[in-house]
This record gives C-alpha cells, structure tokens and sequence, in this order.
C-alpha cells in the first residue's frame, strides 16, 4: 500500500476510534439506566427495550470493534 493509502486508511481507523469512545459511552449509559430501573418495571415494555438497546449496542460495538482490528491488520503489513 502506497504512502498516500496509508495515511488515509489510518485517518479512517482513527475516526473509527473516537466513534467506538462514543459508542461504548451510550451503551454503558443506556445498561446504567436498565440497571437503575426497578426490578418490576425491568420486565415492562419499557424495560424490555432498555435491555434490547444494550444487546444492540453491544452487537455493535463488538462488530465495529472487529472491523478495526482488520483495519489494523492492514496498516501493519
């Protein structure tokens, strides 16, 4: 990979980055929040989606997680 692709590649990895931050900041704010939530209204509707946000989020973040890692991978070759 030319020098130009490089430095392109690692503006993209770092970006990613700073939006994983911001991801796991609001997953661990939305699994604050259920976890806050009285045992009874965990099981409301409500609280059924508080849950699904996190496993959301979660999912996500593992999936942008992976994505920088081949990034990674990349920029070391």
């Amino acid at each position: 990979m030319n020098r130009g692709r490089r430095k392109r590649l690692q503006e993209v990895y770092d970006a990613l980055e700073e939006q994983l931050t911001a991801l796991e900041e609001i997953r661990d704010e939305e699994q604050e929040s259920y976890d806050n939530y009285p045992e009874s209204l965990q099981e409301s509707e409500r609280g059924q989606a508080l849950y699904e946000n996190v496993d959301s989020l979660d999912s996500a973040y593992n999936d942008l997680e992976s994505l920088m890692e081949s990034i990674q991978e990349v920029l070391e070759r």
